[in-house]
């Protein structure tokens, strides 16, 4: 009897903390994965106060629209600069290559970038920076712009998925320092796909 009351205890405390962790917000793998992330203490840019009450980052939703082909044409002379950030940190990049792409009946190009010491770092030897602005920004989206990850294409073309579009950490934490986007990656159209901006608590 004993051990059938201490089992029911168990299963009803188990039942309580189950509800009380909610789950993460998230449609795509992308948007679960960061937003676990951003859960975690080791890894979050978050405040310990807005992590504490983290449910999920809000994202647009889902848009194949917003996975485009881009034409991928390398520029090796280059010279590396010194790229402007949030502080007085002044890390060193070289404009990689440029990306010409259609996107609502529109013709744009894009910079994308190669941060020096990044690529000194094991697993990121191939590691590409694609800052950008768009018509969302200071609106749905985080006023300073936004970043997309990519890898060295093997060949002329490259994936840009804008659906994975993500914030800078000074977005949610003015204690860091973060690439301010050049002027020359603003897109003149609206990209309704990625991460929005934070909702503080």
């Amino acid at each position: 009897m004993k051990n059938a009351i201490f089992i029911s205890i168990l299963f009803i405390s188990l039942l309580s903390c189950a509800q009380k962790k909610r789950a993460l917000k998230g449609e795509t793998k992308f948007q679960k994965e960061l937003n676990a992330k951003y859960k975690d203490a080791s890894q979050s840019p978050l405040k310990d106060k807005d992590r504490k009450q983290f449910e999920g980052l809000d994202f647009f939703k889902f848009d194949s629209l917003y996975v485009v082909e881009a034409s991928f044409k390398r520029t090796p002379n280059e010279k590396p600069f010194k790229m402007k950030t949030t502080t007085s940190r002044r890390p060193i990049y070289v404009k990689y290559g440029e990306l010409s792409f259609n996107l609502k009946g529109e013709s744009f190009t894009l910079n994308i970038y190669q941060n020096q010491e990044v690529i000194t770092k094991e697993g990121y030897e191939d590691y590409l920076f694609l800052p950008f602005l768009d018509e969302t920004n200071g609106l749905e989206s985080y006023g300073g712009g936004r970043y997309v990850d990519a890898r060295i294409p093997e060949g002329e073309t490259m994936i840009i998925d804008f659906n994975q579009a993500y914030n800078p950490y000074c977005a949610y934490n003015d204690k860091y320092s973060c690439p301010l986007v050049p002027r020359k990656n603003y897109l003149k159209t609206r990209i309704e796909a990625g991460v929005k901006a934070f909702s503080k608590k």
